[in-house]
């Protein structure tokens, strides 16, 4: 076998994967809350609002949006590190729907943007 033709054969063999490996991950949404961690499924109702806005969106989770939570179960001095723990996920957006959140959040980033609300009124 030619030189030639061994390389064109690996390239070709290996596009697959190179462009498999290209694929953006779909945005991660970080989540920061003062609440409980809800059991099950169920989210606070600022945060379900939240998601729900998305999806009327087209943004499905699993398909072309990721979320990752945080909940501080209202210990809110641990805030700050949990702010801190989704910023280094590097997330696309971080959102929050308190005041404290909002604080912790920009004290853990000045480049990640911070979305807050109240989404259920």
């Amino acid at each position: 076998m030619k030189r030639r033709e061994f390389i064109l054969g690996s390239v070709a063999a290996a596009w697959p994967l190179v462009a498999r490996a290209q694929r953006r991950a779909p945005p991660l949404v970080a989540v920061l809350s003062p609440t409980d961690d809800p059991p099950g499924p169920a989210l606070p109702e600022n945060i379900a609002a939240f998601v729900r806005g998305l999806r009327a969106k087209g943004h499905v989770e699993g398909e072309n949006i990721r979320f990752e939570f945080r909940f501080a179960a209202w210990k809110l001095d641990q805030l700050p590190r949990l702010a801190a723990e989704l910023v280094s996920l590097k997330p696309d957006v971080l959102f929050t729907h308190t005041a404290n959140g909002v604080l912790a959040a920009k004290a853990a980033t000045k480049d990640i943007p911070i979305v807050t609300g109240d989404c259920a009124r």
